[in-house]
Order: structure tokens, then sequence, then C-alpha cells
């Protein structure tokens, strides 16, 4: 029968390409996969509380892709590779390493130089790696766990708390979300950073 994906406002869609991926055959319903990759996603966190991260460590391609794949290899196969697909958001997919690499080195620059205060840092990590959308999927939840990384364990400071919102269904949080990425997007960080709290 398959799964039947409905993606809401801001949410990429997983391509006939892609869908093959699905590790859990017997899943057919949204639902079920949200709950399924909630669940990854929490075995992910607790994976990532024992590691010890230097920012070069955790600002490297490998890292990323090592998160991404603990995060979502339970349920997708393509979990951790960068997509060879166009997206309705991100950059083409032969430019994901070469733009990767700049905002890697960009971020590793305004950390060194102390560009910006901590959380406008992860802040604008985030928000370049979400524009990039270097994976087919879970590019958003992969984004903000990153923006953790670096506050927890760059900066040890306190993760942000992205108002407890699940934000993978539609709601006013997640609507707010939108609008403070794309309010990012011309430059003004200000409303992403009153939603990350």
């Amino acid at each position: 029968m398959g799964l039947k994906y409905n993606h809401e406002e801001g949410q990429t869609p997983i391509s006939e390409d892609e869908m093959p991926g699905l590790k859990v055959k017997s899943i057919t319903l949204q639902r079920e996969l949200d709950e399924f990759e909630l669940l990854n996603i929490t075995k992910a966190k607790i994976w990532l509380k024992k590691q010890k991260l230097t920012p070069e460590a955790a600002l490297s391609e490998a890292f990323l892709k090592k998160l991404h794949k603990k995060m979502f290899g339970d349920v997708w196969k393509w979990a951790g590779v960068f997509r060879r697909s166009e997206k309705n958001i991100g950059v083409s997919w032969v430019m994901i390493g070469r733009e990767l690499r700049i905002l890697l080195d960009d971020t590793l620059f305004w950390i060194e130089n102390e560009t910006f205060p901590p959380a406008e840092i992860a802040l604008r990590f985030k928000h370049r790696l979400v524009s990039i959308h270097c994976f087919p999927n879970g590019n958003g939840r992969h984004s903000r766990i990153m923006a953790d990384v670096l506050m927890e364990n760059v900066f040890g400071q306190t993760a942000f708390s992205w108002r407890a919102a699940g934000m993978v269904s539609a709601s006013e949080e997640r609507r707010r979300y939108i609008a403070a990425l794309r309010a990012a997007d011309g430059g003004d960080y200000g409303l992403l950073l009153d939603f990350a709290g």
C-alpha cells in the first residue's frame, strides 16, 4: 500500500525516488512516520549527550552526516547521505558540499573572532544550514539540534527551548517558526532569536 505522505507548509516533500528508502514498511500513515522519526531522534539525543565535541569536530561534514544518520537511520535508508535531487528549498544538490564548506568555515571564524554573541552564531549557522538543505528530509530538525550542539558543546550554554513545540504538524508555533526563518532570510534574526528562546 505504501506511505501517504502529506507535508505541511515549510516542510520538504519526499520525492518518489526517496520513498523506497523507508525502512519500516508497515508505516502507512503520516502520524506513524512522525512517531517513528521522533523515537529515532530521541535515541540520537541520548547518543549526543555522550559526545564531547570541539568546535572543529562539531563543525565538520562528517559530524553533520553522522548526526543526521543517528536521527533518522532507523527509519530511512538515505539518512546521513546528502540529497541527489532538487527540492522546493535549498541550493542545487550539486552545490551542497561547496556551500556547506563555506558555512562551516564561516562559523568557525565567527566563533574564533567572537563576531556575534553565542546564540546569534548558533542561529545564523542553523538558518544557513537549513537554507542549504543538505538531506532529502529532516533538515529543520537536524539544523535545530545542530544549533543546540553549538550552544552546549561549543559555548557551554543551555540549549534553545524552541518553545518546546513539536513543529512537525501545522500549528501557530510552526507558523511563527517559518515567519522567523523568512525574516532571517532578509538578515533579521530577531524573530528567530525570540522563537528559539
